[in-house]
């Protein structure tokens, strides 16, 4: 059996016949999420969340704030796939933050940012943020009435503060740090693609 991924926006110039085809073959759209990085992003978070998101079908855009190349908090280096300003928010299903210092803190500085945060709030697209980056959520107004979790340490800065290590309420996830990055990315995996799903990437990670 063939199954053909693609976008679901109309295509300028694509004929009827066309549409007609794709529609017969059963297109299915692929769930996209955008990730955006600042220099001093957490690289265990972004790139374990990026990774096995993937492994379970759903799409990752990295977005650099300054520019397409982003530091680190450990000095590692990362190409994102387009820059910020380039970003056009209405195409994603779910915005993903990274923790890391100074990272989540120039994340919460860049208006882009924090309108993106506060508009899928609005519509209850998918809002995900681990280590310190709960705090932009709480920032933006979007922890007010959730359960939540953060980086150890940081409780006073979320209204609600739990103490697991992921959280689900409603369309917010939250997670606490690095070596919660597994689990952060699981759940997400299993609110945009399911249970089964994330079921088999457990598996496969052997986790």
């Amino acid at each position: 059996m063939v199954v053909a991924c693609f976008r679901l926006e109309r295509m300028e110039g694509a004929t009827q016949a066309q549409w007609r085809l794709r529609a017969k073959i059963g297109v299915i759209r692929m769930v996209e999420f955008v990730m955006p990085l600042a220099d001093g992003f957490e690289e265990i978070e972004a790139t374990t969340t990026i990774d096995v998101l993937r492994r379970g079908g759903v799409n990752v855009t990295t977005a650099g704030l300054q520019g397409t190349i982003v530091r680190g908090s450990r000095g590692v280096k990362l190409i994102a796939d387009m820059k910020m300003d380039d970003v056009n928010f209405d195409k994603f299903d779910g915005l993903i933050l990274i923790g890391g210092d100074p990272g989540w803190k120039n994340l919460s500085m860049s208006k882009r940012v924090m309108d993106a945060v506060m508009k899928y709030h609005g519509s209850k697209k998918t809002l995900a943020a681990i280590c310190a980056a709960p705090c932009i959520l709480a920032k933006a107004g979007v922890l007010a009435d959730k359960r939540a979790t953060v980086y150890p340490g940081m409780e006073r800065e979320i209204p609600r503060p739990r103490s697991e290590k992921v959280i689900a309420d409603g369309h917010v996830i939250t997670s606490q740090g690095p070596g919660t990055a597994v689990d952060f990315a699981l759940k997400i995996v299993e609110m945009a693609a399911g249970k089964d799903k994330a079921t088999r990437v457990r598996r496969d990670l052997v986790y």
